[in-house]
């Protein structure tokens, strides 16, 4: 295994540290500065919304620039933001700290990806991705848990001084072990828009935002499933996402297999596991055995899609690669607001703590759809739109 890909997880884990632990100290961040739990609400949504942004204008700002010094001052970024957050004094502060700590989050994945797919061959270049992906399934298999039980201990700004220091420590290991790239290879704005004049580049973001929108519908509200439906004490609740964690981590990494032998017959089999999943937690969601093992199951086949997902827009955007992965990273958060309007309204309509999950069902169906629409045109011939932009990937061919 590239050393590279290995400081890229590591940045992985940092961002995922980043994103996730703020939920389990967010009763400590809002009695310290003194506000409302909606307020304090805002450092995940405001955080959310940034990586939405991020993923596009950071990414279309820094497209001729060669990739490595970009993610060496992406990790800069990241780690000013969570300094900025362990030394705030006032809500404002923390927010903003928050907010420049999310602007590097989907460039750094997505122009993460192009670098983590150029240092292995092409039949490995999922899972290389995969790889890079470790790190955020690592942090919320290890590092949520661990992180809120940091700052419970010893302050909430004792967490993020941690992730400050996880964030230097990436930096040295993208300086030291990442390849530079070539900075003449690098693609021009232009160029890199041209490559979503390619339908198969929005029809994969399309499958982006809704598949892992069904798998976020359901897993946004799960506390009160857990405890409301499936009877387990509210403090069961951490380490049963510990199982979802784990789910994730194998599902990552299998996914990323899979995905290099057969990109769209994967991608559609996991995708009708995930409806399968949905299905059987929303049914026995009473049952406590079975919903361990629903847990499980949904996290694996949830974040099962993401390498293949992430490696199918980059493929089709194949000449200008950069600004396609970054603004499918944006439509992964896109989709976990998608699921978590959608599971909202559901629990707002009076329909019980497992419609979120019918409705993420219901959410997985369409992208299921979607992605079987895709993939048959992708096996159609094409009109070549753009320079070899839109040529069928060989694992199509094979599906």
């Amino acid at each position: 295994m590239p050393a590279g890909l290995i400081a890229l997880a590591l940045g992985g884990f940092g961002i995922g540290l980043t994103e996730f632990v703020i939920m389990g100290l967010l009763p400590e961040v809002a009695a310290d500065f003194h506000v409302s739990e909606a307020s304090a609400g805002w450092f995940i949504s405001g955080y959310a919304l940034s990586v939405t942004v991020g993923a596009l204008l950071v990414t279309a700002a820094v497209t001729r620039l060669p990739r490595k010094p970009v993610l060496i001052g992406l990790l800069v970024l990241f780690i000013a933001g969570n300094f900025l957050s362990a030394v705030s004094g006032s809500y404002s502060a923390m927010l903003i700290g928050r907010v420049i700590a999310a602007l590097c989050h989907g460039a750094f994945f997505g122009i993460g990806s192009v670098v983590a797919a150029s240092l292995v061959p092409a039949h490995k270049k999922a899972g290389a991705i995969a790889v890079m992906f470790t790190g955020l399934t690592a942090a919320n298999v290890l590092g949520v848990p661990f992180g809120t039980l940091l700052g419970q201990n010893f302050g909430w700004r004792s967490t993020f001084w941690a992730i400050t220091g996880i964030g230097v420590v990436a930096l040295l290991g993208i300086a030291l072990m990442v390849p530079r790239t070539d900075a003449a290879k690098a693609q021009g704005l232009r160029s890199e828009l041209g490559a979503f004049r390619s339908g198969q580049v929005w029809l994969s973001i399309v499958v982006t935002i809704l598949g892992f929108g069904g798998m976020f519908g359901a897993f946004t509200y799960i506390a009160f499933t857990l405890t409301e439906v499936s009877g387990f004490e509210s403090s069961a609740v951490p380490w049963l996402l510990v199982l979802f964690g784990g789910g994730l981590f194998v599902g990552n990494f299998l996914g990323g297999k899979a995905a290099d032998q057969a990109l769209d017959k994967s991608l559609a089999l996991i995708l009708s596991g995930l409806v399968v999943v949905l299905v059987f937690f929303a049914l026995t969601a009473s049952s406590g055995i079975a919903t361990l093992v629903s847990l499980a199951l949904m996290g694996g086949f949830g974040f099962a899609t993401v390498p293949g997902l992430q490696m199918r827009v980059m493929h089709f955007a194949s000449t200008a690669p950069t600004l396609a992965s970054g603004a499918n990273i944006g439509a992964f958060n896109l989709g976990n607001a998608l699921g978590a309007w959608l599971g909202g309204v559901t629990i707002t309509a009076g329909l019980g703590y497992t419609s979120p999950i019918w409705a993420g069902a219901g959410i997985t169906v369409v992208a299921l759809l979607v992605m079987l629409a895709a993939a048959a045109a992708a096996k159609r011939p094409e009109r070549k739109a753009t320079s070899d932009v839109e040529r069928e990937p060989r694992e199509a061919t094979v599906a």
